[in-house]
């Protein structure tokens, strides 16, 4: 079974593929996209040691030529060490402007190659094969490109679309039990922000979900996708609705900057983590019943993930440090920090009206559970 789903984008519309056994059919996905059979491939060292060949079979079937770049794991990529020779390697490599670059690993590889497709030779098409949970209901879809910056992530990017996801749930079988649950923070994150009914969903099938019931797994890519496409079809740069989709993620991105970047924290536990923290804020601010981060935090232990700042391993820096690294993050205008505060479960909304002495409030008290713990 796959389903397809429309990005309704005008001339930058693009199809979302969801199913299993796609990139063994990868070829004939592709070809109809191509000026000639020859495409250039990013990945990285994780994705390319167990599912490049079956990629480069796929593509042969089809008669298409592969070259390949395999790039480091990890967060840490997402860098100007290596965006640039990934920008290198596809001049290198003769990429034509008719080309297509194919994007094949989790977000930070649909990050980082991307970015680098929309500055190479002022925009080359690209294709995204997200191998991840995470990439496949979050980072593939939507054109946001980029890498990190020491100021804070995703700092440095472009709006890019790409002209076709290829969402194979069979390879979410070879991920491991933590990097699958990362990418559920983002799952999850969907029924948070804007449908109780599929955080109702998830709270009964995400066990079936994370134990490789292939069907509830199309089911939450297929929600979490078109939940995302609705979005960015209604706000493709983020002026407005969009910004929904960081629920959490301003906390997040502090969090992720002080812990490096590094495997101590992985992209989407820290999205997990800050949902749980922006529901917080939401409660003691007296827009949300308490009963909803309870809930929140009840279903995020249920399956296993972390859910506090207390389950960040390593030492971290104090409440004003984390709001100042805040302070750099993209959801700043006219110097206000918007933040992504809360109602109810599936009722998000963005504010700059957020007292931050509460916000500061909330980190204290988790930091301190940390020590105590």
């Amino acid at each position: 079974m796959t389903e397809t789903l429309r990005v309704a984008l005008g001339e930058r519309s693009y199809d979302i593929r969801i199913g299993s056994g796609l990139i063994e059919q990868a070829g004939a996905e592709i070809a109809p996209f191509l000026k000639r059979p020859k495409v250039a491939v990013v990945t990285d060292e994780n994705v390319a040691a167990i599912h490049l060949n079956t990629l480069r079979d796929g593509l042969a079937q089809a008669g298409i030529e592969m070259v390949s770049l395999v790039l480091p794991a990890g967060e840490a990529t997402k860098s100007w060490p290596q965006f640039s020779k990934t920008v290198e390697w596809l001049l290198e490599s003769q990429v034509e402007r008719n080309d297509v670059v194919i994007a094949f690993g989790g977000g930070v590889i649909g990050d980082i190659t991307g970015f680098a497709a929309a500055v190479l030779r002022r925009g080359v098409r690209f294709i995204q094969i997200p191998t991840s949970l995470l990439a496949q209901v979050d980072s593939s879809v939507g054109g946001k490109t980029g890498i990190n910056a020491p100021q804070g992530k995703n700092l440095i990017g472009a709006f890019h679309q790409p002209t076709l996801v290829l969402a194979d749930i069979s390879l979410l079988g070879t991920l491991t039990q933590r990097d699958f649950l990362a990418g559920y923070g983002e799952v999850v994150k969907y029924g948070m922000l804007g449908d109780v009914s599929f955080f109702e969903w998830l709270e009964k099938n995400g066990p079936k979900l994370a134990s490789g019931d292939a069907e509830t797994r199309i089911e939450a890519v297929r929600r979490s996708c078109q939940m995302k496409a609705d979005i960015v079809a209604r706000d493709e740069t983020e002026q407005g609705d969009r910004a929904l989709l960081n629920l959490g993620h301003t906390f997040c991105h502090a969090l992720e900057a002080v812990t490096g970047y590094s495997d101590r924290l992985l992209h989407g536990e820290g999205v997990a983590i800050g949902c749980a923290l922006a529901f917080e804020v939401s409660s003691r601010l007296g827009l949300c019943s308490q009963e909803s981060p309870s809930r929140v935090r009840a279903h995020l232990k249920d399956m296993g993930m972390k859910t506090d700042i207390k389950d960040i391993e390593g030492a971290l820096p104090d409440a004003d440090a984390l709001i100042e690294l805040m302070g750099q993050d993209k959801k700043v205008v006219n110097g206000k920090l918007n933040f992504i505060m809360a109602r109810a479960i599936g009722d998000a909304f963005v504010t700059s009206d957020v007292d931050l002495q509460v916000v500061r409030d909330v980190l204290t008290d988790g930091l301190k559970e940390k020590r105590v713990c």
